[in-house]
């Protein structure tokens, strides 16, 4: 398999800096993972994923399969589920007790019934509402609200979108709120919700691609959704689970210990996979896009305005996961090292992202910052922002006001995991001798 590093040179030619604010490119489509892309590899490395093509298109089937036995015989079909935040509906942070308390086991339960016949769920559902009723669909609308001309976001199949995802910490959390209230459930009164977190698990597991990446969305679903997933810090939560599940933390010290073994070489995985899709510019390891393809471990597109960019947000969520590893390898050393010196270099100063008039500009501000670019181009690490209209951009003021309003473009992301550096790299960065 190509590495990463050695697979920007289209990105070069569409990204090329501007002397002025100008529009400098077009933002591409992702390619799904598909039968024919996987016919183009070397022989002995096909089969693992024309494996994983057949079983996440026999998971698809099934699925749908259920939902169309359930809907057999119904004069009407129930209305999709409510839309909304989903995360502060599974509050993560409550005391012990809680967990066993009837606002608990109501969003529990809730959990259960929206839980895929693969084992996950989908995004953007408050979980403290009714539970899904018999041939409801399993997921909210998700589609976009006021789509473009051929917008990436609209699914092939606008009824079947985000059907098992881990985009916006859906399958993970519910995984997580279910433990809690298994624990607060002692014997057979959380034998439910532990069966349900367990195939959570499997069902993150089953995801997993062969080289230790996660798409967005399984079974697969096409488009930028089949892309090795970072954006909102998906893959590295996953991650995190996985850790967690190997080691019996997190009130997930129930599973049987061929998952637990499972869960730690998952986890094991997804770290290499981090470490060979780790961006090189001029041979200097730098940062990680918001996804990266799922074959060539390149840069990737997602939405509309979501360049295949280096972006720094996800990169120092990356960078501080990779810190949280007890005895990091030389090549985790060299990683986190070269990802903070990247975070260092591309900081900007003396100026802020601030609303004038209608819209949020870039405007000077001395004293102000430091701030982050979202993004940055994959060789020259300059900032770049894109549009609804697929239009890339050196100048975050040339984007329509609604874009500028509408997305985090420049913010501090980054703070927190410079901090932790400084604490780790006395452990573990030795100063040249």
């Amino acid at each position: 398999m190509l590495a990463a590093s050695r697979l920007i040179a289209p990105f070069v030619l569409a990204f090329a800096p501007a002397a002025f604010a100008a529009q400098i490119g077009v933002i591409p489509p992702a390619l799904p993972l598909t039968a024919e892309r996987v016919a183009a590899l070397p022989v002995a490395e096909r089969g693992p994923w024309l494996d994983y093509l057949a079983r996440s298109d026999a998971q698809r089937a099934a699925d749908r399969a259920a939902l169309a036995a359930e809907r057999r015989g119904l004069t009407a079909w129930p209305a999709p589920p409510e839309g909304g935040h989903a995360e502060g509906s599974m509050p993560l942070d409550k005391p012990a007790h809680w967990y066993g308390s009837e606002a608990a086991l109501l969003v529990a339960r809730n959990i259960l019934s929206y839980q895929t016949p693969a084992g996950g769920w989908g995004k953007n559902q408050p979980r403290d509402r009714p539970p899904r009723q018999p041939g409801q669909t399993y997921v909210a609308d998700n589609n976009p609200k006021k789509p473009g001309v051929a917008d990436f976001d609209i699914a092939q199949d606008t009824q079947w979108s985000y059907v098992g995802t881990i985009d916006n910490d859906a399958t993970i959390t519910e995984v997580r709120f279910l433990a809690r209230v298994a624990t607060a459930q002692p014997g057979a009164a959380g034998d439910g919700y532990r069966q349900a977190a367990q195939r959570g698990v499997a069902y993150l597991l089953a995801a997993q691609f062969p080289n230790g990446g996660w798409p967005q969305v399984w079974p697969l679903q096409g488009g930028y959704h089949d892309a090795i997933t970072l954006n909102d810090n998906a893959l590295v939560e996953v991650a995190e689970l996985m850790g967690w599940a190997a080691r019996g933390e997190a009130d997930l010290g129930f599973l049987p210990a061929t998952m637990r073994a499972a869960a730690a070489s998952a986890q094991e995985r997804a770290v290499q996979l981090l470490l060979a899709t780790q961006i090189r510019v001029n041979g200097k390891l730098t940062l990680w896009a918001q996804q990266h393809d799922a074959l060539t471990l390149a840069p990737a597109s997602a939405r509309n305005y979501e360049p295949p960019a280096l972006s720094s947000g996800e990169s120092a969520r990356a960078l501080a996961f990779l810190m949280s590893l007890p005895r990091p390898s030389p090549a985790i050393v060299a990683a986190v090292k070269g990802g903070i010196e990247t975070l260092r270099a591309i900081a900007v100063r003396d100026v802020a992202f601030v609303k004038v008039d209608d819209a949020r500009r870039l405007v000077a501000r001395p004293g102000a910052g430091p701030l982050w670019a979202r993004y940055c181009d994959a060789v020259t690490l300059k900032p770049v922002f894109g549009d609804r209209d697929k239009s890339l951009h050196d100048d975050v003021n040339d984007l329509s006001a609604e874009r500028r309003n509408g997305y985090a473009w420049w913010g501090n992301w980054p703070l927190k995991t410079l901090a932790a550096y400084e604490v780790w790299a006395a452990t573990w960065v030795r100063p040249p001798a």
